[in-house]
């Protein structure tokens, strides 16, 4: 699977791990990967570590999940960024809505 979650085993933390390309190819499968739970986390971690690309409608999708999980109140980190990653997150101001690292 090109994108993988883990529920902690209290289900407060939801991670999802994307493979591969991050585009709009994967919007199907990143959205399941938090609607489909049960219950609302009180945090989710983005695991982009293996991802090998990001364009505008992964940025889409992120905005999506936020508002999924609380928007202005959600905890939701994107972590193991590549500088590039990095940089585009950072021109498009998701520094200021996401945990970032």
């Amino acid at each position: 699977m090109a994108v993988e979650t883990m529920v902690s085993q209290d289900g407060k933390k939801l991670t999802i791990k994307v493979k591969g390309r991050f585009d709009f190819g994967k919007h199907q499968e990143f959205r399941e990967a938090y609607e489909r739970k049960a219950s609302r986390p009180d945090y989710v971690v983005v695991d982009l570590k293996e991802a090998t690309y990001l364009d505008s409608s992964a940025l889409g999708m992120l905005l999506m999940l936020r508002d999924h999980v609380g928007g202005d109140e959600a905890e939701v980190r994107v972590v193991n960024t590549s500088s590039d990653v990095r940089k585009i997150l950072a021109i498009s101001n998701f520094d200021k809505l996401f945990d970032i690292s």
